[in-house]
């Protein structure tokens, strides 16, 4: 991760006014945490890749601060999702399904869309970045509601390969 990625970070924290910011990326872990005066503080640290999350386990959550409930899935929403391809944000910004809150939107649940598609919009920067497809199929879950705050390589939606 370069440096200017990071101040690209740091500047959408400002502009949407974020407290806290973590990505982890290639086995490194970015952590920003902006303090009370609104100054950041930047971390990054390598992660261990044989290391995972284990429900129940301690956290690197702060003290008194309950870790969020990993909530189950069903085996046959799981089994269906792994044949699935995921369309995941290139970038952090704003999702958008529509170039304007009363356009149709890039794609729908069931549509069937083409590599070029252009599915979802992303904003970063004041700049709309168009997000396609990249895989011929059927959308099956869009998994981000419209006008929200996205990571570097968050799932936006799934698409069945046709």
């Amino acid at each position: 991760m370069d440096i200017l990625t990071i101040k690209q970070i740091v500047a959408l924290m400002k502009d949407n006014d974020l407290a806290e910011f973590e990505v982890e990326e290639k086995g490194l872990r970015l952590s920003i945490k902006r303090s009370a005066a609104g100054e950041p503080r930047v971390a990054i640290s390598a992660v261990p890749a044989a290391l995972a999350p284990v429900a129940g386990a301690a956290s690197g959550t702060a003290p008194g601060v309950a870790p969020a409930p990993v909530p189950a899935a069903a085996p046959a929403e799981n089994a269906e999702e792994a044949k699935c391809v995921s369309v995941k944000s290139p970038i952090v910004g704003t999702f958008y399904r529509a170039t304007s809150p009363d356009a149709e939107p890039f794609a729908t649940v069931g549509q069937q869309v083409e590599a070029e598609t252009v599915v979802c919009v992303i904003e970063a920067m004041k700049v709309m970045n168009e997000i396609k497809a990249e895989t011929r199929g059927v959308v099956k879950k869009i998994l981000v509601d419209n006008a929200t705050a996205v990571q570097y390589g968050q799932t936006l939606m799934l698409i069945e390969p046709a």
